[in-house]
């Protein structure tokens, strides 16, 4: 498990996306916007600007969204390739060194004879555990070590901040255990949630037949692990309820955690860990109850078939290339509507990514970023913050007092730039020539274990949860701070040497979108110090929710796909961050121009009109229905036309800088909302 994944099933950190370009004027001038002149800016904006990008750019088969992000993202996996291929050339790489490791991660990975001669076969002594599972007593210890390898039948559990005591790090127990990646697809009925609950019990029976089972058999299985897994689901809470940071704290000791749910053995499971506490947060009780009365009421050959799909489906896409298909034709073909896997060497990347990340990572640094970029970007943060400061104090809606205390998150807000100053340790893990499987369950139980070390502890701020190769940003509200990667200091989001106008409507709005992110519907509950408290006054409160629903509405009412349209309150902290970062980073440009002077128009464009065509160009992609529907039901990003259209027609100086006054898309003066 990635130290990223791991944090997500803690609680919830914001980014920017779902998931080498030029770098000077005149290359970037030159090939800057090629619009549409035969849709209106006061049309579409999305459109305007993107459509022409959008005709002559297919969407590759082995991608359900396919746009400016995905083409960076391309670049950059090239950038990280080739440094890799480095890498596994090095024979002179010292035993244990980071670069051995990379080295025969790569190695045995790309080993596909070795994998798909040995099949399932590294699974077997985990699968003879199972077997050999005597009693529902058993049970506990048996998902212990599972959990130790990053497998996570039933449930979840590891070190968070304590959201209430942001200074120490807690034991955190949360759902989980479901293979379907939303509770709705177990729950709602329609066509296109048959279509994937189908296609899941396929896979189940599929990968069953493959391990060596009978039709029937696979059959009976998948009917017990539906069951089970429906059980699960009917207890998770749904994700609008999971961005409540206050539904899902639950502090309680461990002598209530067993009254809850008395029927699987904590303390076994505890002790199996390595772990001793006397208090933890309980993300979902209802559900940890739910798994007490599973284990109490399913028989134990049925709770076995469950487990032992958990382990299958942890493991299909590092196994032969048999399992692997199985898993892509529902994951892929299925739920996204992809038509054929990425080349194997770029998911390889992926698991080397997210497994032992910061050691790739510092090679990365070495080679692409410039500490130049840092200097820049750390001048665009400050105009940023110095931006929305103006912004906060001029709020009509906010009482004083409550300016006080965002005054004083703001200007304790952390930033993190480029690169970690103190990096993860590698030292402890062992990564050799070995089955692919094995050295991701070395990968996985290392950072598991690192994670499970800190319970109890002082929290250390230095950490990252992102690696510095990583196309994305995030804002920690436990944390406060706000994170920007190498990697996406780059195109289309950055240039290094670029016009300010540009810069500030990509990367100065990813600034300001994870700036807004500690003050829209749920950051805005934890304070400058990171605890989860309410330092807003009731009027203000209410004031917000007011403002806020506008949104809401805009959102729900936002078709994408015939009559699809936007879940409005579960991408609302997006959307509040998107158009508060667009509106907080278009100020910050205006400030930069007064300080530096107004340029000259570069293509008959204003810098005002480069700030909203930049912002819109990030956001060009293609998207495949069932990923679309995907991305509507589990949230919280709302698609990239909405993320634009859905923003820049609620700001009167969009309306300026494009002389609108009517349109298909133009709101009403009155019907727009200005949150931040």
């Amino acid at each position: 498990m990635t130290k990223l994944r791991h944090l997500l099933i803690l609680f919830t950190i914001f980014t920017f996306f779902m998931t080498t370009g030029f770098s000077g004027k005149a290359e970037e001038e030159k090939s800057f916007f090629n619009p549409d002149k035969n849709i209106s800016p006061a049309d579409d904006f999305y459109l305007h600007v993107n459509n022409n990008w959008l005709k002559n750019n297919s969407m590759p088969d082995h991608y359900s969204r396919y746009g400016a992000f995905e083409q960076l993202n391309e670049e950059n996996e090239q950038k990280i390739y080739d440094l890799v291929i480095k890498i596994k050339n090095d024979t002179e790489a010292s035993e244990g060194s980071n670069r051995q490791k990379i080295r025969d991660f790569y190695i045995s990975a790309l080993d596909t004879q070795s994998l798909n001669r040995e099949r399932d076969k590294p699974l077997k002594p985990l699968l003879k555990i199972v077997d050999n599972i005597k009693s529902k007593n058993d049970i506990a210890e048996v998902t212990a070590k599972l959990h130790s390898m990053g497998i996570r039948p039933f449930f979840g559990m590891g070190a968070s901040q304590d959201r209430r005591n942001s200074e120490r790090m807690i034991a955190y127990v949360s759902q989980g255990g479901l293979g379907m990646s939303d509770r709705d697809y177990y729950l709602k009925e329609g066509e296109r949630n048959r279509e994937i609950k189908e296609g899941y019990v396929d896979f189940i029976e599929k990968t069953f037949n493959l391990a060596g089972y009978s039709s029937k058999e696979a059959t009976n299985k998948a009917e017990n692990i539906l069951k089970i897994e429906t059980a699960l689901a009917e207890a998770s809470m749904d994700r609008l309820t999971l961005r409540n940071p206050l539904a899902t704290y639950n502090k309680i000791t461990t002598t209530e955690l067993k009254e809850i749910s008395p029927q699987f053995n904590w303390t076994k499971y505890f002790n199996s860990r390595g772990v001793s506490f006397e208090t933890l947060n309980a993300g979902q009780p209802n559900f940890l109850k739910k798994v007490s009365t599973l284990l109490d009421e399913t028989p134990i050959e049925k709770l076995k078939d469950y487990i032992k799909w958990n382990i299958y489906n942890s493991s299909a896409t590092y196994l032969s290339s048999d399992f692997n298909d199985a898993s892509f034709a529902f994951y892929g073909k299925t739920m996204t509507g992809t038509s054929t896997q990425r080349e194997r060497w770029k998911r390889v990347l992926s698991v080397i990514n997210s497994n032992i990340g910061e050691a790739l990572g510092q090679e990365y640094v070495k080679l692409y970023f410039p500490e130049e970029n840092k200097e820049r970007m750390t001048d665009l943060v400050e105009h940023l913050r110095l931006s929305f400061k103006e912004r906060i104090k001029d709020l009509e809606w906010m009482e004083e007092k409550t300016k006080e205390h965002a005054l004083e998150k703001l200007a304790s807000m952390n930033v993190k730039i480029g690169y970690p100053d103190k990096w993860t340790s590698y030292e402890k893990l062992s990564i050799k020539k070995q089955p692919y499987i094995k050295n991701v369950w070395e990968a996985r139980s290392f950072n598991i274990n690192e994670n499970l070390k800190k319970i109890g502890e002082p929290v250390d701020r230095d950490e990252w949860f992102m690696n510095p190769q990583t196309v994305n940003a995030y804002y920690h509200p436990v944390m406060n701070e706000i994170v920007f990667p190498a990697a996406i200091l780059q195109p289309p989001f950055f240039y290094p040497n670029g016009d300010d106008a540009i810069n500030y409507g990509a990367i100065g709005m990813v600034i300001g979108h994870e700036m807004t992110h500690g003050f829209d519907d749920q950051g805005r509950r934890y304070a400058s110090d990171g605890n989860m408290t309410d330092w807003w006054s009731e009027k203000d409160s209410k004031r917000f929710e007011t403002k806020s629903k506008v949104l809401v509405e805009q959102y729900n009412n936002y078709v994408v796909l015939d009559s699809l349209t936007i879940n409005g309150e579960l991408s609302l902290g997006e959307n509040i961050a998107d158009l508060g970062g667009l509106s907080i980073a278009y100020q910050a440009l205006q400030n930069k121009l007064e300080e530096d002077g107004r340029p000259d128009n570069i293509n008959g464009l204003t810098p005002e009109q480069r700030f909203f065509i930049s912002y819109a160009k990030v956001w060009r992609s293609h998207i495949r229905d069932q990923r679309l529907m995907q991305q509507i039901n589990e949230g919280p990003h709302s698609p990239g036309e909405a993320r634009v259209n859905g923003i820049v027609y609620n700001m009167e100086q969009f309306y300026e800088a494009f002389n609108i006054k009517n349109g298909k898309r133009y709101i009403e003066p009155s019907n727009r909302t200005k949150i931040w």
